[in-house]
């Protein structure tokens, strides 16, 4: 009797860990019905009951990623971007979807740098949330093609299926449904590496002082400016009107490309966004530790040269090697171990210290960069980087491709 009842036990246990396993993770029930919000907070609940549980702080990590675009975007509604207005007429399946608000908020310099700030924190708690990933099996399946995400401010969220439906054939929206990826421990690590790396230009954002170009040139952009020159909001803001060759328009553009010259608000941003690339390029190796390791095939993201990825795309060892080398080299590049090669003057006696250039920022002024002379603070003699030697560009030509390489690194992170 006694064997009799711990078979049932036993038989019931493996039940329930077998349902468990087949079910739909929490947070695609959220994220497929466009709940970002509900989805957040149902997840943190479960975590407070469920502390271990990586699976749904996997979950909550990828809801949180996607609510940081929902809320710039929102931002930006509010804010009066300037979608149709700048640029006319969209196509039907479009204008259903980035509409312009009708009675937009009047927007400030302050105003634009707190929508910044905002969705640099909201990518930093993502990226907290994603490195605290630390089961090794962990697996996330996800229909991404079935993700609603209201990128535009509107209250309407949209799924890839849904724009596939008005834009693409009824075969891409029959296989955007079908889209299943099941993220495992690497893919964590992938996506902490993004945030950081839009953390990093986020912070740049904010180091510089914009003011002086938001005043200029900002009624580009967005209906309602705070400016001294409200005389700009009179004229054609549209940029079809180009075409018909609009002076006080073209004026407009050129005042903004002159403009491309910053003074520093805040230089200690920049340390921040030196320490996010670092932290990305430390991301970018330990999800190609977790990837390397895994033994499945399952739906894979970035397959390992023995897996099967759902994009069909071959990952060959070579090509894993050849990545990694390139990770090795950005970290003793962003080190400041390594020179980038100076493209003034006597070829391989002097190199920029980029590592420089984030914890001893000056004014930013990209023409003078391509000229050389803001370059100028920041050269020294060493070692310059093998991205210099036509050995390692033949290496990475030879693996991915002349034109696939930056592809690829796109993905690869």
């Amino acid at each position: 009797m006694r064997y009799k009842i711990l078979l049932v036990m036993i038989s019931g246990i493996f039940l329930q860990a077998m349902q468990h396993a087949g079910a739909a993770p929490l947070a695609e029930e959220y994220l497929t019905q466009g709940k970002l919000t509900e989805g957040a907070e149902a997840i943190r609940s479960e975590l407070k009951k469920s502390p271990e549980n990586d699976e749904a702080r996997f979950g909550l990590g990828v809801i949180q990623f996607f609510q940081s675009f929902e809320h710039l975007g929102s931002s930006l509604y509010d804010n009066g971007l300037r979608v149709r207005g700048a640029f006319g007429n969209l196509p039907g399946p479009l204008s259903n979807i980035l509409t312009q608000n009708p009675d937009p908020e009047t927007v400030s310099y302050a105003d634009v740098r707190q929508i910044i700030q905002t969705w640099v924190n909201d990518l930093n708690e993502a990226e907290k949330t994603l490195s605290a990933v630390k089961d090794s099996d962990v697996k996330l399946p996800l229909h991404v093609g079935l993700i609603k995400v209201d990128l535009f401010g509107t209250g309407k969220p949209v799924s890839a299926e849904f724009l596939l439906g008005q834009m693409g054939s009824p075969a891409q929206q029959q296989a955007a449904e079908k889209f299943l990826i099941r993220f495992d421990r690497g893919d964590a690590d992938w996506l902490a590496g993004y945030c950081n790396f839009l953390c990093a230009w986020g912070e740049v954002l904010l180091a510089v002082d914009g003011q002086e170009m938001f005043n200029c040139t900002a009624h580009l952009f967005f209906e309602k400016v705070e400016t001294p020159y409200l005389f700009l909001m009179e004229g054609s803001r549209n940029l079809n009107d180009l075409r018909r060759f609009d002076r006080p328009l073209i004026s407009d553009i050129l005042a903004f490309i002159h403009l491309w010259r910053f003074e520093l608000k805040e230089p200690d941003r920049m340390k921040v966004a030196l320490s996010h690339l670092e932290d990305m390029q430390q991301h970018a190796k330990s999800m190609w530790k977790h990837y390397l390791a895994e033994t499945d095939n399952e739906n894979e993201w970035i397959p390992n040269p023995q897996q099967t990825g759902v994009l069909e795309i071959e990952v060959t060892q070579e090509m894993v090697d050849t990545w990694l080398a390139v990770l090795d080299e950005t970290g003793l590049v962003l080190q400041g171990k390594k020179l980038i090669p100076f493209w003034r003057g006597t070829p391989g006696t002097q190199g920029v210290n980029l590592r420089r250039v984030f914890t001893e920022p000056r004014e930013i002024d990209p023409f003078l960069w391509f000229q050389g002379t803001a370059a100028a603070p920041y050269l020294e003699k060493g070692t310059i980087t093998d991205f210099a030697t036509p050995e390692m560009w033949g290496r990475i030509n030879n693996t991915f491709g002349r034109r696939n390489f930056f592809t690829m690194a796109f993905w690869f992170n």
